[in-house]
């Protein structure tokens, strides 16, 4: 096995990194704190994020960027998506035509609306751009970190996709294959601006037919979306659509639903953002997918309502009352 790099050292980036190394792999996991990645290095767990989570010996962190990718293999990122491009500038020179490059995070570029691979392609000014593949689908580091069985999906082009399925598949990982990029990503990407609204729910105090109800229009929501965008709709019925909106919507692991438990009971949101380690990636990319939605004149009501209790101040129990007072409608 070549040269294996985890960008970025955080829940998910660390989960991935032991799954891989506990494979036998050699494994380097980088982390843009150097006094962070030295006590990673040095207590041989990630105490911050994945307590009870050892490191297996197979697997180094380094904070040093000059020269960590010459001859890397395979290339995993792992940091919030909107830092993805600062890093791949910093990093794009090192890469190859024999690398690939895998994303994890879930998210759309704010600044450009741009789709993370989209991200990567331009930082790398469209170089070998088949070698990037998406990896999403209903997976929480916490649960991965204790070996819990879990599911996820790998979507690029054919031959790095199994590559990638192969990379990262074990008895309690399993991995699908897709070549659907677009849908796994906007899958993966809108579902967090859903939990959101159903976080949001359960800080009201609403019930289990409120929150059936925004998952199952929500999903109807993710695929009018991604259709519009050139997704193929079926993928949204999979891990990465449906899949990833339970999971999401449901757990107390979700950040998303959290930050949305806690606008219902209330609170402001930058108080909440203050208040967090880990980032929530819905906030950001609510913004970017309504201004999408706007310019492609795709109907998103509970993402529409999710914006205005993020970026306009209107209070959860609004947002509710507006969803359920809307023009009455066909379901399909």
């Amino acid at each position: 096995m070549g040269k294996i790099v985890v960008m970025g050292a955080g829940s998910w980036g660390t989960a991935l990194a032991r799954i891989i190394a506990s494979k036998g792999n050699n494994v380097t996991l980088w982390d843009y704190n150097e006094e962070r990645a030295e006590l990673l290095q040095k207590s041989r767990v990630n105490k911050k994020f994945l307590p009870n989570a050892e490191f297996p010996e197979t697997l180094q962190v380094t904070s040093k960027i000059e020269g960590l990718l010459d001859g890397v293999e395979y290339l995993i990122m792992a940091v919030p998506s909107q830092v993805l491009r600062s890093v791949m500038e910093k990093i794009s020179c090192q890469l190859t035509e024999k690398t690939i490059i895998v994303n994890t995070a879930k998210g759309i570029e704010i600044s450009t609306g741009m789709r993370l691979s989209q991200v990567i392609k331009d930082e790398i000014l469209g170089k070998f751009h088949k070698n990037i593949v998406i990896l999403s689908g209903p997976t929480h580091a916490e649960e991965v970190a204790k070996n819990l069985p879990s599911t996820i999906v790998a979507a690029g082009e054919s031959e790095c996709a199994k590559k990638i399925q192969e990379l990262f598949n074990t008895e309690n990982f399993r991995v699908y294959e897709s070549n659907d990029i677009i849908g796994v990503e906007l899958g993966g990407a809108v579902k967090n601006g859903i939990a959101i609204a159903a976080g949001a729910a359960d800080g009201i105090g609403l019930g289990d037919n409120t929150k059936a109800a925004l998952i199952t229009r929500g999903l109807a929501e993710m695929i009018r979306f991604g259709e519009a965008l050139g997704a193929k709709a079926e993928t949204f019925s999979g891990l990465s659509g449906m899949g990833d909106l339970i999971v999401t919507c449901a757990s107390t692991h979700s950040r998303n639903r959290y930050v949305g438990q806690k606008l219902g009971e209330g609170r402001k949101l930058q108080e909440i953002l203050d208040e967090m380690e880990m980032v929530a990636e819905g906030v950001p990319t609510v913004k970017a997918v309504y201004e999408l939605a706007q310019k492609k004149k795709v109907s998103m009501p509970i993402l529409e309502g999710v914006y205005k209790v993020l970026y306009e101040d209107k209070l959860a129990t609004e947002m509710v009352k507006e969803l359920m007072t809307r023009d009455l409608k066909r379901e399909f």
